[in-house]
């Protein structure tokens, strides 16, 4: 499928059978999933019905050899129920394009457009061995032999050599003309173009409806071209996954297997140059790993033993062994794909608003030209063959294609360029808001921070060590997922300190945490907490002051009331932390760090980033920082996805951090997979560009129709350049938006 027009008429022509509800047609994935009521319309009934409009149906479980899970329950049609439109299709005519929301249930445009679909066997053969290209042979074949004779044959033989060359190339679009209409989509570029060119060859214009018919054909086959490129750029993703696998054998030779029968558990030999067949942890061996084609990041990155690796990264050094954590279908790279496809068929306000006013533009343009036909004889005096002709013309620029593709086409190929360098973005509603920001919320931890605190100081009060207090803070923090937590974990292990249990533990969110060790009530929190709670922290206050003004969190341990010690810990700033941050400022943005820590180490962080920071809010208070933003414009909220949900929920667009983790693709609106803050700054640029990209393609389609209309009511141009107007302003706005796809980010 390669257009709106495939998706609004499967959608309009299924929708009206008996038991069929939740239609949904996905553009890019070219799959059609419903949900049907038993009893009511058999699965082959759906089928036919699909297979009438001139597209070919294969179950997926054909094209994949394996069942998909059926969604929510009803009958999804795969696997004899969902069919998936593999068309390497011959449209007759794909436009209306909306390579937009494929979930509208039921919202078809009555701009829909026929097609003459490819057989799915030719998918990945040269264009010009498609069944488009072979109609455009054909037909180029009748209209210069209608010209031979025409040369050939006395004058008055002329003409019915080109009405008979015109009857016998509008039978393919007629056929799929009259297919809509019984599908209840009447309105369509078929029955637009098969009205005009009959018409012109009744009033004695048949050479140049001869030419119409032609160029109508050629055009379809350029744009069925130029669409296959754009899906191309996403399908290539699937290309980072290796076509073998060699899984060890507990006798330790390898067998040679498609990544899709991997288990999880099962262990995999990565040998060097190889790439990684699966998401996995190292179980033996290190190496390099060049992760570029997945997370965008050009450095290769170290994995040794217990590390996790991700499918598609490629062996740069050592052989090393991967203990399979996801199966081949829930893999990063099938994330990513699946992300793509979904958010391609989601549609961007922009792109909404010009399917509405499509909706209106094709029936209005059919009123303008009837009457283009019926009052200039009586008012301007023209003749009838004038008046006709030109309303004929109107009627060809009528169709709204290259306006309704001109969203679609653009944000297709932003999302995919921004997927091939690890900028994952669920949609073109985010797309589009990411660029309108006015500010950017940052977490600290995990995100302008590495995530990974360091125990520097531990300060105990009188009567207790250094040991006895690690160990009470360790005991009450033991199986939390906080990065303070794990923190003071490692310490403790790292001094070879026995840790006791903890009973009753429970966390106090962005306060505390507080357990039960050895009939003693000992609590981990903030001195903030610590004062609340009532415990006179004394010198240790003044202590505590100091570390946080040297850039340290510090957690105070409670012991039954009592301060018995402080434990320091310092998370450094990222790598490109502060430039990351220089340029969202450079894209006229505002950047915020939003912290829970307290406002001397906050503050310390900031200023080493020269950054704005509020520091000391609990997660209702970023969520009311988040609401003030709000107030002043789109606000983007960065966070690692986990403990931020709630901002990144509240923000204009939420973007998760993260290296290809369930949270960083689930969570957000939007995921960096590189890790980096620079990525936040790329998200804005590729959302600005593929805006500009929406911005060019309509000024193209709106000012090439309303050129030719214009020159067409003057008599300056006729029924072949009226054509051209659609088609042309189609292929150039397709053609513009694929540029698209070399987008880089700016160095």
């Amino acid at each position: 499928m390669d257009c709106a027009a495939c998706v609004a008429k499967v959608t309009r022509a299924v929708e009206r059978l008996p038991g069929v509800s939740g239609v949904e047609v996905n553009l890019m994935a070219e799959r059609l999933s419903l949900s049907l009521a038993p009893g009511t319309t058999a699965a082959e009934g759906i089928a036919r019905e699909v297979e009438a409009l001139g597209y070919a149906v294969v179950p997926l479980i054909a094209r994949r050899g394996r069942a998909d899970a059926v969604p929510g329950g009803g009958q999804d049609h795969s696997d004899g129920d969902r069919h998936s439109h593999d068309h390497g299709h011959d449209h007759d005519h794909c436009r209306g394009h909306d390579h937009g929301d494929a979930h509208h249930h039921g919202h078809a445009h009555s701009h829909d457009h026929g097609h003459d679909h490819d057989d799915p066997a030719e998918a990945g053969q040269p264009w010009w061995r498609t069944g488009k290209a072979r109609l455009v042979w054909l037909l180029g074949a009748l209209v210069l032999g209608a010209y031979v004779l025409a040369g050939l044959l006395p004058d008055r033989f002329a003409h019915p050599a080109f009405v008979v060359a015109t009857a016998l190339a509008l039978i393919p679009f007629a056929r799929r003309a009259l297919a809509l209409a019984r599908a209840g989509s009447p309105f369509s570029i078929e029955t637009l173009m098969c009205a005009a060119a009959a018409g012109a060859a009744v009033i004695g214009a048949a050479e140049e409806a001869a030419i119409v018919v032609l160029l109508f054909a050629v055009g379809e086959l350029l744009e069925n071209v130029a669409a296959g490129r754009a899906r191309a750029g996403i399908r290539a993703l699937g290309e980072l996954m290796p076509r073998v696998a060699l899984r060890l054998r507990p006798d330790g030779s390898t067998e040679p297997v498609p990544p899709e029968r991997l288990a999880i558990g099962d262990l995999v030999l990565v040998r060097p140059g190889d790439r990684v067949p699966c998401d996995g942890i190292v179980a033996e061996g290190r190496s390099a790993l060049d992760e570029s084609a997945v997370t965008g990041e050009s450095t290769p990155v170290e994995r040794g033993p217990g590390e996790p690796v991700l499918a598609g990264s490629i062996n740069a050094d050592g052989a090393f062994r991967v203990r399979v954590t996801r199966a081949a279908a829930d893999n990063t790279i099938a994330r990513i794909i699946r992300m793509v496809e979904e958010a391609t068929a989601s549609r961007a306000p922009t792109q909404r608003f010009i399917e509405r006013f499509a909706a209106w533009w094709t029936p209005g343009a059919m009123i303008v030209s009837l009457l283009v036909m019926l009052v200039p004889p009586f008012a301007l005096g023209w003749d009838w063959w004038t008046s006709i002709y030109r309303g004929l013309a109107v009627l060809l620029i009528a169709c709204p294609c290259a306006l309704v593709i001109s969203v679609p086409a653009a944000m297709a190929s932003g999302l995919s360029a921004g997927a091939r360098r690890g900028l994952l973005v669920k949609g073109g509603a985010a797309l589009e808001a990411i660029g309108a920001a006015r500010s950017v919320a940052f977490d600290k931890t995990g995100t302008l921070t590495r995530g990974r605190p360091q125990v520097t100081d531990i300060l105990p009060a009188a009567g207790l060590d250094e040991a006895g207090l690690l160990a009470l803070a360790a005991a009450v923090e033991g199986g939390s997922a906080h990065p303070i937590a794990g923190a003071i974990a490692a310490a403790a292990e790292a001094r070879g300190i026995a840790v006791p249990p903890a009973e009753a533990r429970f966390a106090l969110p962005g306060l505390a945490v507080a357990g039960t060790v050895a009939g003693r009530r000992v609590t981990v929190g903030s001195p903030r907490h610590a004062r609340e709670e009532g415990a006179a922290l004394g010198a240790l206050g003044a202590t505590a002051e100091r570390l946080e003004e040297e850039g340290k969190t510090v957690a105070v341990v409670v012991v039954d009331g009592t301060a018995a010690g402080l434990v320091a810990l310092r998370d450094e700033p990222r790598e490109d932390a502060a430039s990351g941050i220089a340029a969202i400022a450079a894209l006229g943005i505002r950047p915020i760090m939003l912290s829970g820590d307290n406002g001397r180490t906050a503050g310390a962080i900031a200023a080493a980033l020269g950054i704005e920071a509020k520091a000391g809010l609990l997660p209702d208070d970023k969520l009311r920082e988040i609401a003030a933003l709000r107030g002043q414009g789109p606000v983007i909220m960065v966070g690692d996805g986990i403990n931020d949900a709630p901002a990144l929920a509240a923000a204009s667009v939420g973007v998760a951090m993260g290296g290809g983790t369930d949270v960083a693709l689930d969570a957000a609106d939007a995921a960096v997979l590189m890790d980096r803050v620079t990525g936040v700054a790329e998200l804005v640029a590729l959302s600005r560009a593929t805006m500009a990209n929406v911005r060019q393609n309509v000024a193209v389609a709106v000012g090439l129709k309303g050129l030719f209309l214009v020159t067409t009511m003057l008599g300056v141009t006729g029924l072949w350049p009226a054509i051209l107007a659609d088609t042309g302003a189609t292929v150039l706005v397709t053609l513009n938006a694929l540029r698209m796809l070399r987008w880089r980010p700016a160095a």
